[in-house]
C-alpha cells in the first residue's frame, strides 16, 4: 500500500479550491445532508433470512446501539421539506398506530435486542407529535416495559410545539420521555408562514420558554437557515428568540436546496423569493458560531449548541458512529450486525407485512468492511475534530497518514488544522464538514485503498 494518497489522482470537487475566502468559495454548494459510504444492496429473496440471522445474534459488536421508530404523518407539509409521507387523519394513524405496537413487541422478543440495553432511542418523522397523548403515553411505556434500556437512557420525542399542550406534555412524561425536540425552524411569523409552519412568533415563543423553565426535561429547538424571507437580521433575531426562550439546546441547520420539494415549485413559479445563496449561508453560519460563543454555549457538534448540561444529544452523537440503530415503524432505516435495513415507506405496504406477520422491510444492504471507518470519519468531522487514533481502532492501516496530503492542501486552504494526532476544523471547515467527510470517503474509495480492518473494531 502506498503511504500517502496521491493529490493528482483527486478531482478538484474532493480538495476543493484555494481561495482567499474558504468559507464562501472552498466547494460550490453543500450537496448532501449527511456523508454516506457504499454498501452492496442484498436480494429481496434473502431478506428474511439475512434478518433472522443478525436478529438472532446475541455477540454485542458495538459497544453502543440505539432504537429508532418512525412516525409518518404531518398534518402539514414544510415547503422545504422532501420527506413528506402521508397526511394526517385520525383513523389512519389509529390504524398505524396499532401494527407499530406489533412490530414494537416483535422487534423486543428479538435474541440480538434482549442481549444488551439500549443508549438511546429516538421517535421521528413525520411528526410524531401528531398522534394523540394517550397514543404518546402508551408508545413511552410499551418501549420502557419491553426493551433492555440503560438507566441514563435518553428517550427522544420530536415534533413540532403545535397543540403541543399541557396533557401532551405531562403524557409524554408518565410515558417516560426524558427528552423533546421540536422544529422551529424560525420565530419570524412571515418566514413561518411561507415555509408553511403553524403558529406564530408569539405563540412558538411563549410555548417552548414555558416548557423549558418548566425543568422536567430537557428542550431542544432546531432553526434553519436560508429560508425565503429569511435576512441576516430575521436570522440574527431568530438566535435572539431561542436565547429567550431558555430552550436547554438549539441545532443550526442550513437549508439544502433539493429538486421535488414544494418551495422548489414555488420558486420556479416566482410565488416565494429565492432562498439565501451558499455566500449567504455561510456568513449565517459564522454569525451563528460567533454568537454561541458570545454566550458561552456548549458546543456538541459542528451544528449543535447546549446550553444546559442537560442536553446530551446522546442518539444524534451515536447515530453517526458504529452504533447499531433498531429501526420500527413505516420509513424507518437502521443497521444490525452490518447489515443496513430500510423499511417499507408506504403505510399500505407496511400494515400489509405486520397484518401477514412479516418483517415490514423494503432494502436491506450489506455493508462494505470499510463501513466502520467510514462512520468514524463521518464522526470525527461532525464533532469538529478527527482523531488518528480513532481510526487506528478501524483498521490495522495508518489512514490518517495516508491521507495526510489531503489534510495539508486543506489546511493551506483554511479549511483544518492538522497535526500527527488529529485534525481540527477551523469555522470555515465546520460550514463544510459534511463535505470534507464526503470528500475522505470517496477519496480512499476512489483511490482503491483496501486497509486491513481489525477483527473486533467497533
Amino acid at each position: 500500500m502506498r503511504t500517502e494518497i496521491d493529490l493528482n489522482q483527486l478531482p478538484i470537487s474532493l480538495v476543493g479550491e484555494s481561495t482567499p475566502e474558504p468559507l464562501l468559495y472552498a466547494f460550490q454548494r453543500k450537496a448532501s445532508a449527511h456523508a454516506g459510504g457504499g454498501a452492496i444492496p442484498i436480494s429481496a429473496d434473502l431478506f428474511n433470512e439475512r434478518f433472522s440471522s443478525v436478529s438472532s445474534e446475541t455477540t454485542q459488536i458495538s459497544k453502543h446501539r440505539c432504537l429508532y421508530v418512525h412516525i409518518p404523518f404531518c398534518r402539514v407539509r414544510c415547503t422545504y421539506c422532501n420527506f413528506f409521507q402521508h397526511a394526517s387523519s385520525k383513523q389512519l394513524v389509529q390504524e398505524y398506530f396499532d401494527a407499530l405496537l406489533v412490530e414494537l413487541k416483535w422487534k423486543a422478543q428479538l435474541a440480538w435486542t434482549q442481549a444488551a440495553p439500549f443508549h438511546a432511542v429516538y421517535i421521528g418523522g413525520g411528526t410524531p407529535t401528531d398522534l394523540t397523548a394517550d397514543q404518546i403515553e402508551q408508545l413511552g411505556k410499551a418501549i420502557r416495559s419491553q426493551f433492555p434500556l440503560t438507566p441514563d437512557c435518553e428517550i427522544t420525542l420530536e415534533g413540532r410545539i403545535n397543540r403541543f399542550d399541557e396533557e401532551m406534555f405531562d403524557k409524554s412524561l408518565e410515558g417516560g420521555f426524558n427528552r423533546f425536540s421540536f422544529g422551529v425552524q424560525s420565530f419570524n411569523t412571515k418566514v413561518r408562514r411561507s415555509a408553511k409552519r403553524l403558529d406564530d412568533k408569539e405563540y412558538v415563543l411563549r410555548r417552548i420558554q414555558e416548557l423549558s423553565d418548566s425543568e422536567q426535561a430537557p428542550i431542544v429547538v432546531d432553526l434553519l437557515y436560508g429560508l425565503p424571507y429569511q435576512t441576516s437580521e430575521i436570522w440574527q433575531q431568530d438566535l435572539n428568540d431561542f436565547l429567550e426562550t431558555n430552550a436547554h439546546g438549539v441545532d443550526l441547520y442550513q437549508l439544502i436546496e433539493m429538486g421535488g420539494t414544494p418551495m422548489k415549485g414555488m420558486i420556479d413559479k416566482g410565488k416565494l423569493p429565492q432562498p439565501a445563496s451558499t455566500e449567504e449561508k455561510a456568513y449565517m453560519y459564522k454569525y451563528g458560531v460567533e454568537f454561541m460563543n458570545k454566550h458561552h454555549l456548549n458546543r456538541l457538534s459542528v451544528n449543535h449548541w447546549a446550553r444546559s448540561n442537560r442536553e446530551r444529544s446522546i442518539y444524534n452523537s451515536l447515530a453517526k458512529t458504529t452504533a447499531e440503530v433498531l429501526p420500527v415503524g413505516c420509513g424507518a432505516g437502521g443497521n444490525l450486525g452490518g447489515v443496513g435495513i430500510m423499511q417499507h415507506r408506504t403505510l399500505d405496504a407496511y400494515i400489509q407485512s405486520i397484518k401477514a406477520q412479516q418483517m415490514p422491510i423494503a432494502m436491506m444492504t450489506q455493508s462494505a468492511s470499510s463501513a466502520g471507518l467510514f462512520s468514524m470519519i463521518k464522526a470525527g468531522f461532525d464533532r469538529g475534530v478527527l482523531s488518528r487514533k480513532s481510526l487506528l481502532q478501524q483498521t490495522s492501516e495508518d489512514v490518517y497518514q495516508y491521507l495526510m496530503p489531503l489534510f495539508k492542501q486543506w489546511q493551506n486552504n483554511g479549511l483544518v488544522k492538522v497535526n500527527a494526532d488529529y485534525l481540527s476544523l477551523t469555522l470555515a471547515g465546520e460550514f463544510w464538514a459534511v463535505t470534507l467527510a464526503q470528500s475522505v470517503i470517496s477519496a480512499l474509495s476512489m483511490t482503491n485503498k483496501q486497509p486491513v480492518f481489525n477483527e473486533h473494531a467497533a
